[in-house]
This record gives structure tokens, C-alpha cells and sequence, in this order.
């Protein structure tokens, strides 16, 4: 992979526009990047990393920090890198997300992040797009680059002190950078798997013991219960060498459960036997108990029906009497009828006599003329015959006089509606006259409230302008005193940071003159001195100050470098509260601190309340425009309406008028006919009601005479019949008949009483007659002994058959329980052999015994990948430490247990021991450490299928190398430029200045925001 050219603006300190051609320094192939402190060396490298994976591990991935601060709101922000894969030429441009001003109003909004991604066509020399959303050009990416982010900084950008972390590197922390970069995690997860298995294993092991113990628990219920001694010692027949209660097994297995089984199995025949007996013992019980109780049921028999023929002997005279008595009734019960018939007759008679004197009475009471009182047939019927001919007459005039009242409803109602016509048309003809001056009343008050709301958006601007100066005014006095306190800390910082620097330059100079002291105290009387090869020390150094450690030093560049973050830190934040002063100045209108004073603050308060009273009236009218709109609609409709309804009510008015007359004229020719045949009656209704009372009065008065006349016929008869009757059934009279007369239920119950005597005596006298009881005893027979006999014999046979299908269902659960027991002792015998093999395996992939080493399946395979890495490494550490140093793969059981086989060591041919790499000098630990990332990008590389890398860039660590292994680490690097590679190096060291004569020039403008300098791409 060669990185060609890298494009930015509005990134880190760039604020304008950059571009670097790293095409311009492939003849020399080294190149230094140089600058002050912050001028945005490291965010070349930033950038590259951004363009590639959208995000920089150095901001922790937050891509709000990525857009610079000296940008302007219009300002763009974007990183477009080009770079050539496999002799392919791709173009990725990516856009931060960061926070911009809102359009409108006050606040801040989300710029969200853009990508795209292009391919060169070598035949056109046109860009070809690939993909134009952030996740498909991160997909894209993935594939056309497979080194993952970690690796990529691993191979290509070995930033700030990042390589020195895998060489100091505790080994868990090693083994999460080695999985990342060698996808391992596949062994993870068998090894997982493994342990999940084995898991899963001891589970069913200890569930099918678990269930073996219940199998045991419910063969044991089921070989024997509590029950089972009491009823075997209740039952004689029971052997005395029963078996007793089987004992719960320590370790059971399938002959235990066999041998509980044939013991049941005995249990069973034997109680099956005593079964049998008790039933046959029940049989010769049950007949002899039968024989006991029929002989005794027939001596019942026997005794009872002699009982009941000697009571029925002792009835028979009154039996005789009810005979009499029935026969008496069946000749009264003929007569009856007759009885009947002349009783009724007689109150016939009776009733129409009584009938007749009250028709009588109402017809004389109906009669409106005396000269028409004659009450006989003929002249009733003559009577009856003219008021019909009247009441026929006065049929139509009736039905005219019923008419009288609904017209004169009819002629109300009209006039009341007439009326109201009229009055509604004087209504909306007032109405019309009034309308128009309403309506332009309400056209004028709408105009004026139309204008009024129109100026609204005009308040609410000149609202928001006075508050946002108003708070504009507020944010300048304040932050006018934030920024006297924060040039304090920055001047406090700087001091801090200039006495830091001081002490560690002190600390220098003690220490380059301390090494004579160092190396006289190491001196020894005829030993070679170090420096000369002398065996004499006629005069070796002293010193009685402290010796300088390498560690004093390291604390010491450490506080420097603490210090000069805070100095950065103070001077960002100094930055950033004045140029906050500077936005609130402006939305302030300019002012500065004298003016934000009291006058100001009057004139503003006073613009404010202006504007808030402005607001409030433009809004009350607003407010007003919607009602008076509808109430001008409402004016318009009601014009409308009057007008539309003036002249149905004018047609209405005449049509009422009209109708009106044509009803009072029929209703006074009614009236006319109406008085012309009332005859002296109020109305013609009265004098057809006198005529109807006559007419039903001598109806009724003729209909009571006939009724009179065929009752006293009725009765004769009915007494001429009875006569004949009481002589033909043999009565003296009706009073002989009505005394021998019974009711039907009388004669049923006689007859009831007589053939139940009847039945009864010939009953007892056929039992008597019977053979069967001929012959008996006198004595009664006592069954109760039989019965009890028979009672024990069935319970003893109940109780013998309850115990043998008890033991038998027993046994057929024991069955299941045995064949269960069968498959789960062979499921056991299984999951042994399968488990024993998978906790070995799974021991020795997890690291534990018999895993003597305790090394994990995945350290394993990342262990291997780590040995070609140290080869590789040690291939350039020998040559940068002059053979001294080598690194070695230290496998070795780690303390308390931790994790071991990915352990780094350091050997020091000069002591021939291996020693930790954390004992290693600033210089040593950076030249192990350049080795060792050099080794992984090579191993990497070829694990990713071979990338070229053609494009390498090393960030800071050659400050801490003294001049001869500063040549050394060159002459390293130097040779990784052969077969066309670019080496690209950030670094402060003066003598890297003067070696490497192409430089790229970072300065920071007066401004504050950095620029590449055009000049310096140009090898000088």
C-alpha cells in the first residue's frame, strides 16, 4: 500500500485548505515532518487514519473534536486521501460530524458526516465512484483493504509512543492486541465451546443420577409400604419367612432393582393363592345363608296372609252394608238428571220474571211521549220500526256536525299562522333596511385589525434583537472576567512549564557530569578502566552530590510533558474564551466594556419593553382578526338569507289568506243544516241519542216478555218428566230419591273399599293354598348367624383380592421402573465414556492440568504467531544494539495463575541473562520497541495477504537515543527503503534535521491556525 496524496481543510489546526504530494519524496524515500510543539504534525497522521477508518484512535473516536476550532461557520471540513492498492488508485473524502450554528434562531445543530469513495480508470484517467454514504465506503474499505484500524496502526502509522504499549504489554493485554490482528477469536470460541460442552455433559451425568436415585426411591415405595407388615401379620395364611422391608442401597445398580422385582413378583403368587381360598370360602358362606333366609321368608309369608284373613272375616257385615248403599245410589243417580232439569227451569222462570219488570221499568223510564206507552207486543214492534226511520234520516247530518269542530280548529290555525307571516315579513323587511350599515361597520373594524396584526413578524424580530442583545450585553461583562482568569492560568502554567523544563535541563547536566563519579566509583586496583583501558587510577573522580538516575530523568521529562499539556490546555481554553467575547461583542453590537455600562443597559431595556409592547398589541389584534372575520361572514349570510326569504313569506301570507275564507264559508253552511234538525235537542247528536235510548229500550222490553213466556213452558215440562221417572226407578217421591243419591267420588271409594276386601280375602286364602308352605315349622328360623358368616367370609375375600391387585400394580410399576432403570444405568455407562474424554480435552484447550505449560488453545496459536514476530524483530534490533540485545518468546508459568505463553524478554549478551523488558532505558525500550512493531507490521503483512508497504510513518521516540544508536536506528530504518518504499518521520532531534535533507514544514500563522509550508514539499 503506498499512500500518494492527502488533501485537508477545517481539520485539527488546519483551518484553510492543505495538500501533500507524498509522491514528491520517493527518490529520497525518507522524509522528515517537522514544526513546533502543536503545530499539527501528528494530525497529518490523524488525518490519514480519519480518510481511511472515520475515526482517530487519538480522540478516543469522538469526531465532534476532528473540525477546527478556527474555523468559521461557512468554513468547510474535510480529509481527501488518495492511495494506490495492488495497482489500483482509490480516492476516499470524509466529512467530520460536528456542531455549526443553526440557520435561523440562536443555538447550535449536528453537521452530519459524508463520504465517498472513487477508483482512477487508467484508460480514461476519469474517477469512477465506488460508494457516496459513510457506512458503504466503510464497508467498501473492508474490502479493498483488509488490514483492520489496530492493524493498520500497527503496520503503517506507528503513532506517538502507541508501538511501545506491545512490548510493555502485560499478557492479557498482549494477547487482546494479537487476537485483534490475527482473527483468533475462532479458538476462543472452541474453546468455549468445549467447556460449554463439558458443562452440558456433567449436567446430564447428574441428572441421570439424580433420576437413578428416584428410580430408587419409588422402587423401594413400591417393593414395600408400612401397610404391607400389618396386613400380612393380620393374615393367618401369610408364611411366617416373609421377606422383610428391603434396605436403601449405597450404591445401587441394576441386580438391586432386579432382585426388588422377583421379590414382588413372589408376593403376588403367594397373595394370588390366598385370593382364590377366600373365595371359595365366600361361595359355601353365600348358600348357606340363602337356605336360612328362604326358609325363613316363607314362614313370613305363612303367618302374614292367616293375619289378614282373620281381619277380613271379621268386616264382612259392613262390607254387606256398602253393597246396599251402592245399589240405592245407581237407581238415585238416573232420577238425578230429572231433579236437575226442574230445579232449573224453575229458576229460569224466576230470572225472566225479574228481567221483564226492569225492561219494563227502563222502557217506561225511555219514553219521551206518554201517548206511546202501550206495552204489548204488536205496538212495540211498531214503535221499534219508527225510530229506526228517524235515526236513518239523521245519518248524514251527523256526520256534517262532527265536521264543525276540526274546521274550526282548522280556521284557529290558519288565522295564527296568517299572522305570523305577517309579522316575520315585517321582520326581515326591517332586517334589510339595517343590514347594510352593519356590514360595512364590521368591513371597517376587520381592516383595521388586519393592519394592526400585519406588523407581528416585525415585533417578534425587533423582540428577539432586543433580547439577544440584551444577552449579548450579559456574556461580554462575564466573559470579560473569565478571560482575566484564564491569561492568569496560562501565565501560571507557562511559569510552571518553564521551571519543569529548567529542572530536567539541571538534571541533564547533573547527570552527563555525574557518569565520571559513576564510572571512578566502579574503578578497582589493577582492573582495566572502561573508558582508557588504564589498570592505574592515579586520580579518579569524586563527588559528594546525589547521584541522577535515569528515573529522575524520566520523572522529570514526565512533569515537562504534564506542564506542557496544561500550557496547551490553558492557552485552547484562552483561545476559546476570547473568541467567545468576540462572537458575544458582536451580537452586543460591537460594544466593548465601557460601553456595556448603564446606558446601555437603559437604552436596551427600553428597546425591549418597546418591542414586548409592540408584540403584545400586534398580537391582541391578531388575536381579533378570526372573530371578526366570521362575524362579517355572519351579517353577509343573515343579508342574504332575509333577502332570500322575503318573498316566500309574501306567497305564504296570500295562500293563508285564501284558505282562510274558503273555511269560515263551509263552516256556516254547516252550521245552518246543522240548527234546522235539532228538533228542540242542543244537537242533532243529543236527539239521535233520545231516539237510540228508545229504540234499545223497547228492544230489550220485547226480548223479556218472549224470554218470560218460553221459561214458564220449560218448567211445566220439566215436572210432568221428573214424575214419570221417580215411578219407574221405584221412589216415593223427588225427597226419597235426592236421600239415596251419592256423589261420584262416594260411589268410587264404596266400590274401591268392597274389591280391595274382595282381592284381600282371595289373596290370603291363595298363599295359604300354596305347597311351598305346607309342611313348616311353627317355630320361626334365626338367619343372623348365617349372615354373619357370610359378612366375614366377604370382607376376608375382599380384603385378600384389595392386596393382591395392590401388589400386582406394584409389581407392573416396579416393571417400568426396572426398564427404566435399565436405560438410564446404559445412558450413564455412555455419558462416562463421552464426558471423560471431553473434560480431558477441554483441560487441556483451557490450560489446566494435564496442560503443564497452563497455556490456552488461542495462546498457543497466537504464541507461534508472536515467535515469527521476535524473529523478525530481532533481525533489527541486533543490528540497532550492535548484537547486544535480543528479544525471547518467554512461554513460562506466570504468578498467582495468571495466564502464560505470550511473555516478552529481553537477553543482554552482555550479563548472557534474559531480563524483563520494563528494565530497559528510554533509548532501549524505544529501539526494542521500533524492532518489535517493525516485526509485527512484517508478519502482519503477510498474514493480510501480502500488502506492500510501500508507505511507512514513524511519530516521536528519537529524542531519547544518544547519537551513535541514533545512526544505527537511521541506518534501520534507511534500509527499509529499498524496493521504492516511503518512510515518513515526525521528530524534534536537530541531528535528524541536518541527516534527512526532505523535510515538510509545519508553522503556525500569526492567526493561531497552522499551514503546510508549499516550500518545504520541495526537497531542499
Amino acid at each position: 500500500m503506498k499512500i500518494t496524496r492527502l488533501r485537508i481543510a477545517g481539520f485539527g489546526p488546519y483551518k484553510t485548505e492543505q495538500e501533500v504530494d507524498f509522491t514528491r519524496f520517493d527518490a529520497d524515500g525518507i522524509f522528515l515532518i517537522t514544526g513546533k510543539t502543536g503545530a499539527g504534525k501528528s494530525s497529518i497522521l490523524d488525518a490519514i487514519c480519519f480518510a481511511l477508518y472515520g475515526s482517530v484512535p487519538r480522540f478516543d473516536g469522538s469526531e465532534l473534536r476532528l473540525r477546527s476550532d478556527h474555523c468559521d461557520p461557512a468554513d468547510p471540513s474535510f480529509v481527501e486521501l488518495e492511495f494506490t492498492l495492488k495497482g489500483d488508485t482509490y480516492r476516499v473524502y470524509r466529512t467530520p460530524r460536528f456542531e455549526k450554528p443553526k440557520k435561523r434562531g440562536v443555538g447550535t445543530t449536528t453537521a452530519q458526516p459524508d463520504a465517498r469513495l472513487d477508483r482512477l480508470d487508467t484508460l480514461t484517467g476519469d474517477w469512477v465512484g465506488i460508494a457516496a454514504r459513510p457506512v458503504d465506503v466503510g464497508n467498501e474499505l473492508s474490502l479493498i483493504l483488509p488490514l483492520k484500524q489496530d492493524q493498520f496502526l500497527q503496520v503503517i502509522l506507528l503513532a506517538q509512543n502507541r508501538f511501545q504499549r506491545f512490548l510493555l504489554a502485560k499478557t492479557d493485554d498482549r494477547l487482546t492486541v494479537l487476537r485483534t490482528l490475527f482473527g483468533t477469536l475462532r479458538f476462543q470460541q472452541l474453546e468455549a465451546e468445549l467447556l460449554a460442552r463439558r458443562k452440558a455433559l456433567d449436567d446430564e451425568l447428574s441428572l441421570v443420577r439424580h433420576e437413578i436415585d428416584g428410580l430408587v426411591a419409588a422402587t423401594l415405595r413400591q417393593a414395600w409400604r408400612d401397610a404391607d407388615a400389618a396386613d400380612e401379620n393380620a393374615d393367618p395364611a401369610v408364611a411366617p419367612d416373609q421377606p422383610a422391608q428391603p434396605a436403601q442401597p449405597d450404591q445401587p445398580d441394576l441386580g438391586w432393582f432386579e432382585a426388588a422385582l422377583r421379590g414382588l413378583e413372589e408376593r403376588v403368587a403367594t397373595q394370588s393363592g390366598h385370593a382364590e381360598t377366600a373365595t371359595a370360602a365366600l361361595a359355601a358362606a353365600t348358600v348357606e345363608y340363602e337356605s336360612a333366609e328362604d326358609l325363613r321368608r316363607r314362614q313370613d309369608r305363612r303367618d302374614a296372609a292367616a293375619r289378614t284373613l282373620t281381619a277380613l272375616d271379621a268386616s264382612a257385615p259392613e262390607i254387606l252394608t256398602r253393597r246396599e248403599a251402592l245399589r240405592l245410589a245407581e237407581h238415585a243417580a238416573r232420577v238425578w238428571p230429572q231433579v236437575r232439569a226442574r230445579r232449573d227451569a224453575e229458576a229460569d222462570v224466576a230470572a225472566a220474571a225479574v228481567a221483564e219488570t226492569a225492561a219494563r221499568a227502563a222502557w217506561q223510564q225511555s219514553l219521551t211521549a206518554p201517548a206511546d206507552a202501550a206495552a204489548d207486543a204488536d205496538a212495540l214492534g211498531a214503535l221499534i220500526d219508527d225510530r229506526l226511520r228517524q235515526l236513518g234520516g239523521l245519518d248524514d247530518i251527523l256526520a256534517e256536525e262532527g265536521r264543525l269542530p276540526g274546521l274550526q280548529a282548522q280556521i284557529t290555525d290558519l288565522e295564527s299562522r296568517s299572522a305570523d307571516h305577517v309579522r316575520a315579513l315585517d321582520i326581515a323587511r326591517l332586517l334589510l333596511l339595517a343590514l347594510p350599515e352593519r356590514i360595512d361597520a364590521a368591513t371597517d373594524a376587520l381592516a383595521e385589525a388586519t393592519l394592526a396584526a400585519a406588523r407581528a413578524p416585525e415585533a417578534e424580530a425587533a423582540l428577539a434583537r432586543a433580547e439577544t442583545a440584551l444577552a449579548a450585553a450579559e456574556d461580554v461583562r462575564r466573559l470579560e472576567t473569565e478571560l482575566v482568569g484564564v491569561h492568569r492560568a496560562e501565565r501560571e502554567a507557562v511559569a510552571l512549564n518553564t521551571a519543569a523544563a529548567v529542572r530536567y535541563q539541571d538534571l541533564v547536566d547533573a547527570r552527563l557530569g555525574g557518569f565520571a563519579v559513576e564510572l571512578a566509583a566502579s574503578l578497582e586496583d589493577g582492573a582495566p578502566c572502561a573508558v582508557c583501558g588504564a589498570t592505574e587510577h592515579p586520580a579518579p573522580m569524586t563527588g559528594d552530590t546525589e547521584p541522577v538516575t535515569e528515573a529522575d530523568l524520566a520523572d522529570a521529562r514526565s512533569l515537562m510533558g504534564r506542564r506542557q499539556l496544561a500550557v496547551d490546555a490553558a492557552r485552547a481554553e484562552s483561545q476559546q474564551v476570547a473568541t467567545r467575547l468576540t462572537e458575544a461583542r458582536t451580537r452586543a453590537g460591537g460594544a466593548d466594556t465601557a460601553d456595556v455600562d448603564a446606558d446601555l443597559d437603559a437604552e436596551l431595556d427600553a428597546a425591549l419593553r418597546q418591542a414586548q409592547d409592540a408584540l403584545a398589541a400586534a398580537t391582541k389584534q391578531l388575536a381579533r382578526v378570526p372573530g371578526l372575520e366570521a362575524g362579517l361572514a355572519r351579517l353577509r349570510a343573515d343579508q342574504a338569507e332575509a333577502q332570500a326569504a322575503l318573498a316566500p313569506l309574501q306567497l305564504a301570507r296570500d295562500e293563508a289568506t285564501v284558505q282562510l275564507a274558503r273555511l269560515r264559508t263551509e263552516h256556516e253552511s254547516i252550521e245552518a243544516r246543522v240548527h234546522a234538525q235539532r228538533a228542540g235537542f242542543g244537537t242533532v247528536t243529543e236527539r239521535a241519542g233520545a231516539l237510540r235510548a228508545e229504540l234499545d229500550a223497547a228492544r230489550a222490553l220485547a226480548d223479556a216478555l218472549a224470554r218470560a213466556a218460553a221459561a214458564r213452558r220449560t218448567a211445566q215440562a220439566a215436572a210432568d218428566t221428573l214424575t214419570r221417572q221417580l215411578t219407574e226407578e221405584g221412589f216415593a217421591d223427588e225427597a226419597a230419591a235426592v236421600a239415596a243419591r251419592l256423589t261420584p267420588p262416594e260411589v268410587q271409594a264404596g266400590h274401591a273399599v268392597i274389591r280391595a276386601h274382595d282381592d284381600e280375602h282371595a289373596a290370603a286364602r291363595g298363599v295359604l293354598a300354596e305347597p311351598a308352605l305346607a309342611g313348616l315349622p311353627a317355630d320361626l328360623v334365626d338367619v343372623a348367624p348365617a349372615r354373619l358368616a357370610r359378612d366375614a367370609a366377604a370382607a376376608a375375600r375382599d380384603a385378600a383380592i384389595a392386596r393382591r391387585e395392590s401388589l400386582r400394580e406394584r409389581a407392573a410399576a416396579l416393571t417400568a421402573l426396572v426398564a427404566d432403570a435399565r436405560a438410564r444405568f446404559a445412558l450413564a455407562a455412555d455419558l462416562l465414556a463421552t464426558q471423560a474424554q471431553v473434560r480431558q480435552l477441554a483441560a487441556v484447550v483451557h490450560g489446566d492440568d494435564p496442560n503443564t505449560k497452563r497455556m490456552k488453545l488461542e495462546t498457543y496459536v497466537l504464541a507461534a504467531q508472536l515467535e515469527e514476530i521476535i524473529a523478525a524483530a530481532n533481525n533489527r534490533l541486533r543490528t540497532m544494539t550492535g548484537g547486544r540485545y535480543a528479544l525471547e518468546h518467554d512461554d513460562a508459568l506466570q504468578y498467582r495463575g495468571s495466564q502464560a505463553g505470550l511473555g516478552l524478554a529481553i537477553r543482554d549478551e552482555h550479563t548472557g541473562r534474559a531480563r524483563a523488558t520494563h528494565s530497559l532505558s528510554g533509548g532501549e525500550t524505544f529501539l526494542a520497541s521500533l524492532a518489535l512493531a517493525l516485526g509485527l507490521a512484517e508478519v502482519v503483512s503477510n498474514q493480510a495477504g501480502g500488502i506492500a508497504l510501500d508507505t511507512l510513518f514513524v511519530d516521536e521516540g528519537f529524542g531519547s537515543l544518544d547519537a551513535e544508536t541514533l545512526e544505527t536506528a537511521m541506518s534501520t530504518l534507511d534500509s527499509l527503503r529499498a524496493g521504492g518504499r516511503t518512510i515518513g518521520l515526525i521528530s524534534h532531534v536537530e541531528s535528524m534535521k541536518e541527516q534527512i535533507p526532505a523535510k515538510l514544514q509545519i508553522r503556525v500563522t500569526p492567526q493561531g491556525y497552522s499551514e503546510i509550508d508549499s516550500a518545504s514539499l520541495v526537497v531542499s
